[in-house]
Order: structure tokens, then sequence, then C-alpha cells
């Protein structure tokens, strides 16, 4: 889970800890727990500290967290080639590649599904696959 190399001596995970810390409010309390629903669907990832964001990373990068005034982003660096039955992506579905889900606060978080999302999103890397 824990990968080293951070600036500052801190592991990617360390980041993630302090990030969530300072945030302190409702956004602080969606990534911890976005964070816990990403690594108990795949324990495989590993996690990374890019572009001072989370990242859930298997065979490339999976899943991104963003954090911005009003919402909590989980970004799917190859959400375009998943299939996403129960609807989740709400966010970038234009992107030839990427597709994202915005929480807000109050949001309601659908945990199965988005288990099933993430888990079809580390075997998409797995398989090394190419959108056609």
């Amino acid at each position: 889970m824990k990968k080293t190399g951070s600036k500052n001596n801190l592991t990617p995970s360390q980041h993630i800890d302090n990030h969530i810390r300072e945030l302190g409010d409702w956004r602080g309390k969606t990534l911890a727990r976005l964070r816990r629903l990403v690594l108990e669907s795949a324990p495989e990832l590993t996690e990374e500290w890019k572009w001072d964001t989370p990242v859930w990373a298997y065979k490339g990068n999976v899943v991104a967290g963003g954090v911005f005034k009003d919402h909590v982003k989980l970004n799917f660096f190859k959400g375009a080639s998943l299939a996403d039955p129960k609807g989740l992506f709400n966010a970038g579905l234009a992107a030839k590649a990427t597709r994202a889900i915005d929480f807000h606060a109050g949001s309601k978080i659908d945990e199965p599904a988005l288990k099933e999302l993430i888990r079809a999103a580390v075997a998409y890397n797995a398989a090394g696959s190419k959108r056609k």
C-alpha cells in the first residue's frame, strides 16, 4: 500500500493522511471514506502522491482523488473505457479517456457500485487494455 520516494521523506500514504487531516471538514471525511473504499476494493493498488493529489495505481494510474471548494472528485484515468451500469459517472463525460464522480456535501455513496467500478478499472489496467 505504501510507496516511498516522496519529497520531505514522507511516503505517499503519509502525504494523503496529512492532506485529509488538513482539510478538517466534510471534504476530508469524504476523501477518507473514498480512500477506504478504494483500498478495500482492490488491495493490490498502491498509494501515490502526484500533482499534490492522492492517486491509486496498479500497472498505471487507476483513480485519483481531487479536492475542490465545493466537491470531492474521484477521477478514473481510463473511465471512458469502463462500463458504468449504475450511472456513477457524473463529471467529465465528454473527455476522451477519463470519467469522474463528483461528491458534494451530503452526497450518498453507492459503496457496492463504486467498489465494482474500481475493481473494473483495476482489471482494465491489469489486462493491459487499450481503447480501440
